[in-house]
C-alpha cells in the first residue's frame, strides 16, 4: 500500500513540476534553444522529484511506530 502510495504522489508531483517547467515550451513557439532547455529541464527536474518523493515517502512509512508484537496492539493503546 505504502509504495502504491509513494508512486502515485511522486508522479503527480513529477507531472505538475514537468508541466510548469515545459509548458511554455509546449504550448508557444519559442526559440529552438529556448524550448530544448525547458523540456529538458522539466524532465531532469520531474525525474529527481520523483525519486526524491518516492524515497522519502517510504523513508517515512519505514519509521512508523511498529506494535512490539505482530497482531496485537502495543501496551500503551
Amino acid at each position: 500500500m505504502e509504495i502504491g502510495y509513494a508512486l502515485c504522489s511522486a508522479a503527480f508531483a513529477a507531472a505538475v513540476v514537468f508541466g510548469a517547467v515545459a509548458g511554455p515550451a509546449l504550448l508557444f513557439a519559442l526559440p529552438g534553444a529556448v524550448e530544448t532547455v525547458l523540456v529538458r529541464g522539466g524532465g531532469v527536474l520531474a525525474g529527481v522529484l520523483f525519486a526524491a518523493r518516492t524515497v522519502s515517502v517510504l523513508v517515512r512509512f519505514r519509521r512508523a511506530a511498529q506494535p512490539s508484537q505482530p497482531g496485537r496492539t502495543s501496551p500503551d493503546s
